[in-house]
């Protein structure tokens, strides 16, 4: 057997893991529960005491971000910025839209955006990206929009992504490769210092904050290295979130919430769809991999491996604002939701990534390795089992003990117990619900609304009552599945969420 031959049975076996240890979980929860449902029960009350001990700890961290968002906001970082820190002027944002085949109302409200954010547009190089498969399409928009913006920035350039290059994935990540040796070109061509640039990679849905540039150049000039670290923004999901359904206004929101989470937790967060960084480490690292469905959170590890474990993902308390899955449709909608959750989960793919090249660089210190592997591993098989545990699989024993007519202290008080648990939990639910009203955008001054703002408001209060639906529906079941296709080597591709 050839070395190439090995490498390949050991990085497959990595590749395993993730779903076998999900697969085993539940296999594990099934078997004990009808072989002895009471040490059925004892696992299944210890697994929701650990899961309401974790929403409580988690809730910390959320009320911790959530503050400093809040404050965040009420400065002026335009004004802050040109008042203490001049040499903003020396730098130049390189603002990175891959496309695929979004209509124009899309891409021209995104333009708008930014030629209205609270910094100086002649300080931004954009880079509308798009694909050779529907170039038909791209092409007139990006002439169109070209022709309307070109006056609002230093540079607007375009670029056609070809189709099927050999080794790559089509998708995001390799439309993003090309833009970046594309704009590579013009950035040598015309000596600019690699220093000096500062990129953000945004879906080209994406709303910025009025001043999420001057806060990013703030947060750049201000950190001790910011060549080696990228720069997290919190990630709404609000451009089309009063005519969404409830299910996709839940799962986005609780997308924000976890996001929020972890900005609280420097040393776990990895980079997620919108970032910024500098171009001097996107060009060390050769930019976005483009074999890969996960470019996002990929760039960070990338970043993390080239330069020995220093480097970091710093937070960003403002945010951006994206669409959510949602169509028009229901079922449409519903469909769009579950394939961009699987492939977020598909971020499963970073597991035998890290651990291989964690084992090939020895200067990296050992305890981040442990650290960053942990937080990987504990992430995607919490993701993938926790819900399906807590809400169904929690009822398994109890049900077997009273088939048999088992009868002790213990199957009398297991479901009041799994209730107080239960509604223990559900305060950090409450919170999140009404957090979610909070950040809510102005609600649109239409007919339709105008009588009815207090329901509607209500309405989403009280939509979160099918939070555990769309824990299952949208949150494990998609992670097993994005697992299970990993652990079976049915390497998935990159589904564009239809934006609308």
């Amino acid at each position: 057997m050839t070395k190439e031959q090995k490498d390949y049975y050991k990085y497959r076996f990595l590749e395993i893991i993730p779903g076998a240890l999900t697969w085993a979980t539940f296999i594990f929860a099934i078997v004990i529960s009808i072989i002895n449902p009471l040490w059925g029960i004892y696992v299944i009350i210890a697994f929701d005491v650990y899961w309401i001990l974790r929403v409580f700890y988690l809730a910390i961290f959320l009320a911790i971000s959530w503050f400093k968002y809040r404050k965040t906001i009420k400065t002026d970082w335009w004004q802050y910025l040109s008042k203490h820190h001049n040499n903003w002027q020396d730098y130049h944002h390189l603002i990175f839209l891959p496309t695929a085949g979004e209509p124009f109302e899309v891409v021209d409200k995104t333009f708008a955006n930014l030629a209205n954010s609270k910094y100086n547009q002649k300080k931004m190089i954009v880079i509308l990206g798009g694909e050779e498969g529907f170039k038909d399409k791209f092409n007139p928009i990006a002439q169109k929009i070209k022709e309307k913006y070109q006056d609002n920035f230093y540079k607007i350039i375009i670029t056609v992504h070809p189709s099927n290059l050999p080794g790559e994935l089509r998708g995001k990540g390799s439309n993003l490769y090309h833009m970046g040796h594309e704009v590579k070109k013009y950035i040598d061509e015309n000596n600019f210092d690699y220093k000096k640039l500062i990129v953000s990679t945004f879906d080209v849905d994406t709303i910025t904050h009025p001043d999420y540039f001057a806060y990013l150049t703030y947060k750049f000039l201000t950190h001790p290295n910011p060549y080696r670290a990228s720069f997290q923004p919190m990630a709404f999901y609000h451009n089309n979130v009063w005519g969404s359904d409830p299910f996709t206004r839940i799962v986005a929101n609780s997308t924000t919430f976890w996001l929020l989470t972890d900005l609280a937790r420097p040393e776990r967060l990895f980079t997620f769809s919108s970032h910024s960084m500098s171009w001097q480490a996107l060009v060390d690292v050769g930019f976005w991999q483009n074999n890969i469905v996960t470019e996002d959170s990929r760039i960070f590890l990338q970043c993390f491996i080239k330069y020995n474990g220093q480097y970091q993902t710093e937070p960003m308390h403002v945010p951006v604002s994206m669409n959510s899955p949602y169509v028009g449709s229901f079922w449409s909608s519903m469909v769009n939701q579950y394939r961009q959750m699987r492939r977020w989960a598909w971020g499963v793919e970073h597991f035998p990534y890290m651990v291989w090249r964690f084992a090939k660089n020895k200067k990296i210190p050992l305890k981040k390795k442990i650290v960053y592997i942990w937080n990987q591993t504990e992430g995607v098989y919490s993701w993938s089992t926790a819900p399906l545990i807590i809400l169904l699989m929690g009822q398994l024993p109890l049900f077997v003990a009273e088939m048999r007519g088992m009868s002790s202290v213990l199957t009398q008080n297991a479901p009041f117990v799994l209730q107080v648990l239960m509604t223990s939990g559900m305060l950090g639910l409450l919170m999140i619900a009404a957090m979610s009203i909070v950040i809510l955008p102005p609600m649109p001054d239409k007919k339709r609304y105008k009588h009815f703002k207090l329901v509607r408001y209500a309405l989403v209060f009280l939509q979160w009552i099918v939070f555990p639906i769309t824990m299952i529906v949208f949150g494990s079941i998609p992670a097993v599945d994005a697992q299970t296709r990993l652990m079976l080597g049915k390497y998935m591709g990159f589904n564009v969420t239809q934006k609308k």
